[in-house]
């Protein structure tokens, strides 16, 4: 590059994408240290980190934000920005580091600014390949300043003077006058403070500074990527003080006041364990408690907390979003954080048009849509809104650190948790909740678990785990009409006895929900049942919700089933729902009769609790049907339908032979629960979950090397989730025309409407697509009954039961 009168308008830092034009490196550098204050401004002070950093870690996070693409100067990379060259082949991090000891006076704070700098894209050590001790370790400073190639000196000094003034200007730490840099001095600068980065965090370091050190990383990653994406944080949270006095004046208008237990909640200060029944106002009751929690975090962070509010299932976390929104008065404020977020603003965007045609592929209304949706999910990964709606999972990854996940670290800070219904976990999932819950509590975050069903030792549990006690709110006699009668059948749910039962129930105008443990007996009763269902009420009756529907049709089934099963409903209609434990969370709907397989019994009250959900009718009949055991793939013991383990079920079951015919509550439940955890199976459940927490803590929560590479515990986590998507053979036509529609983020939002859920097991069932990018089924499909037979590559047909 040659001289300019103003080498600052001539440097990028960003090159041309389409008609986005390409972005100067300076405006790039203001845009990330502005996204840096709003980030602290959002989070507020982090003790953790301040106790580590002397009460510098936001300017460090600062300065490093501002520093961090200096190094784009070089001809080689600017080049390569210009579209020039196709790569420049070295790191603009390392060169960056080269300004800091000229415009950061204090050594200590120095180091930190450089470790953040250094670490916005790779990692120190440990990447095979790809990391800075790799790449430039043992290399002279001629050598390095050799591949670094040449600089201009005038970009050089003016970049530096342009550097300090900014600095100073945010009233950040820096020299009080600017000093000369040469382009020799820049790189013969850098592979000193590189080389003593090297050295320094080439070994284990105290947990807490591996902590601050995370957090500083993730906190540069965030304001990197929100300038980058020209985006904002939302700095207000609707769940504030505020919120109460909203609330008590919509129940005022319907005739009602709050509730002990919602007073109660609403009063306490720290972390919470909410027992409530289904009906019984327990949402209300734990955002009253989050407002409260918003409120002090703020007086005492000088933040803006963000609230959490997890669960464990797709179809539960859209309608809870739903339903935020609604108290709220404005869906823009929620966010949707699980992976499938994108598809779900799309289906609501959608479902807000004019009925588009489903069958049809991607059209120019669903195009323009899908812009909107991926603008939505990628504000949620960006962290914009303050309130989220999602998995426990998206959570979990913070602790793969790094530069793709720090910044989940960070938005962490000093935030609100509710974790719902954590009994649906098996033991090693919920042992790594657990000890995240724990990194939070150190971060400065508050935490409630609500649940129908919280058993004394989960609430042992979350007790033992937590450093602060937890208070309990319990909810032993509310008054609440009782809602349910119990019924146990000797025969299995897929008996004819059963299904001659349901069509009774069907006969007499009830709405009727069946549970089953599996797809394939879902399957199956849906087809028997179903035609006498739409011949007596209606097309429109009769409705099947699993996990194997393509994303397009199991959005429209679900929105379907709301429409017409609501509880807020303000007429009740016949029907029929034949679903899985999709149903079991959080679903706002209610039935007049449930038929339910043999289940874990925290899952099979939550069933109970889509059925009469008001207590506004005489109790309704839950009927429980005998367990059938049978094993289960690779894994020893025997397992009701091949999904739960038999001891806790039949441990279960014996419990509700001893209470059939009567009327029961949750409030019983709680009893029954405690009674089954306290037997030997409880004991050795209780101990699986302590060591998954406690190998979950020691593995990926300590930090001890916060900048080496953590891809080898990457494949670990992933394990939690054991699943992989796969689209039909007869949609590869839609799906590759849908892919090459709009920009390529929203032809491939579009496309994903055709992936279906699978087991990672069942991924040699299906062929990888390479020019795709995706698995291929060969399959039968149903829009209304989805995933049917498979047929492997030896075309051997496997049926949907054995694909689940």
């Amino acid at each position: 590059m040659g001289t300019s009168a103003d080498p600052l308008r001539t440097l990028l830092a960003k090159s041309a994408r389409g008609a986005v034009p390409p972005e100067e490196l300076t405006v790039h550098l203001a845009a990330t240290l502005v996204a840096g204050i709003e980030l602290a401004g959002r989070v507020g002070r982090i003790e953790a980190a301040e106790r580590v950093l002397d009460g510098r870690f936001w300017p460090a996070a600062q300065l490093s934000g501002l520093y961090h693409d200096g190094g784009k100067l070089p001809d080689g990379c600017q080049q390569m920005l210009l579209g020039r060259v196709r790569s420049w082949g070295e790191r603009h991090e390392v060169v960056s580091l080269g300004f800091l000891p000229v415009l950061v006076p204090d050594e200590q704070l120095r180091g930190w600014v450089a470790a953040g700098v250094a670490t916005h894209h790779r990692a120190l050590t440990g990447s095979n390949g790809r990391d800075l001790r790799f790449l430039y370790d043992g290399l002279t400073p001629d050598e390095l300043a050799k591949r670094i190639g040449p600089i201009d000196e005038n970009a050089v000094t003016a970049l530096l003077g342009w550097l300090h003034t900014t600095a100073a200007t945010a009233l950040l730490p820096t020299t009080h006058k600017t000093s000369t840099l040469s382009s020799t001095s820049l790189t013969d600068t850098a592979h000193g403070i590189l080389t003593e980065l090297l050295n320094r965090w080439d070994r284990r370091v105290a947990a807490d500074i591996g902590l601050a050190a995370v957090l500083l990383q993730g906190a540069v990653t965030v304001a990197d990527h929100l300038s980058s994406a020209h985006g904002c944080l939302r700095t207000t949270q609707p769940f504030d003080h505020r919120f109460r006095p909203a609330l008590e004046e919509q129940m005022a208008a319907k005739g009602r006041v709050l509730r002990e237990h919602q007073l109660r909640a609403a009063e306490t200060s720290g972390h919470l364990l909410l027992r409530a029944p289904t009906g019984s106002g327990k949402t209300e009751a734990v955002l009253l408690w989050a407002a409260r929690q918003v409120t002090e975090l703020t007086q005492h962070t000088g933040g803006v907390p963000r609230v959490f509010f997890t669960l464990p299932y797709l179809a539960s976390i859209n309608a809870m979003a739903d339903r935020f929104a609604d108290l709220l008065g404005d869906p823009d404020l929620v966010g949707v954080a699980h992976s499938r977020a994108a598809s779900y603003h799309l289906a609501a965007a959608i479902h807000s048009t004019d009925n588009p045609d489903e069958d049809e592929q991607a059209g120019p209304c669903q195009q323009s849509e899908a812009a909107k949706a991926l603008a939505r999910a990628a504000a949620t990964r960006l962290f914009r809104e303050s309130v989220r709606v999602g998995t426990p999972y998206q959570l979990l990854r913070a602790a793969l650190a790094g530069p793709a996940h720090a910044g989940l670290l960070v938005d962490a800070a000093n935030s609100v948790f509710i974790l719902d219904e954590l009994h649906a976990y098996d033991s090693r999932r919920l042992g790594y909740i657990l000890a995240t819950a724990r990194l939070w509590e150190r971060l400065g975050g508050r935490i409630a678990v609500v649940s129908a069903t919280l058993p004394d030792v989960l609430a042992d549990l979350f007790k033992d785990t937590l450093a602060q006690t937890p208070a309990l709110v319990d909810t032993p006699d509310l008054g609440l009409p009782a809602r349910h009668r119990l019924q146990v059948r000797q025969h299995h749910l897929t008996d004819p006895a059963t299904t001659n039962e349901i069509r009774g129930r069907l006969d007499q105008g009830q709405s009727v929900l069946v549970v089953a443990n599996n797809v394939a007996h879902a399957l199956a009763l849906f087809t028997e049942l179903a035609p006498h269902c739409r011949a007596l009420h209606g097309d429109d009756s009769a409705f099947l919700l699993h996990s194997r529907f393509t994303r397009q049709d199991r959005n429209r089934i679900e929105q379907n089933i709301r429409a017409r099963f609501t509880s807020a409903a303000a007429d009740r209609f016949p029907g029929l729902l034949i679903a899985t434990q999709v149903v079991e969370v959080s679903l706002d709907l209610d039935f007049d009769v449930l038929f339910t397989a043999a289940a874990p019994l925290e899952a099979l009250l939550q069933r109970f609790g889509r059925v009469n959900r008001l207590g506004a009718r005489e109790p309704a009949d839950v009927i429980v049907h005998a367990p059938a055991w049978t094993r289960r793939r690779n894994q020893p013991g025997e397992y009701a339908d091949g999904i739960y383990p038999r001891e806790p079920v039949e441990a279960g079951w014996h419990r509700l032979l001893e209470h059939q015919h009567r009327i029961v509550s949750e409030a019983d439940a709680t009893g029954w629960l405690n009674t089954i955890y306290a037997a030997d199976w409880g004991k050795r459940w209780h101990d699986e979950v302590t060591t998954h927490r406690d190998i979950f803590d020691s593995a990926f929560l300590t930090f001890r090397r916060p900048f080496a590479d953590r891809t080898d515990l990457a494949q670990t986590f992933d394990d939690l989730f054991d699943g992989t998507e796969a689209i039909l053979e007869q949609h590869r036509a839609a799906y590759t025309s849908a892919l090459t529609q709009g920009t390529t983020a929203e032809g491939r939002l579009v496309a994903d409407q055709y992936l279906i859920p699978m087991p990672a097991w069942a991924a040699p069932l299906s062929c990888h697509e390479k020019a795709l990018n995706v698995r291929i089924l060969d399959a039968d499909y149903d829009p209304d009954l989805g995933l049917l037979a498979v047929r492997g590559p030896n075309r051997h047909a496997y049926q949907t039961g054995q694909v689940v």
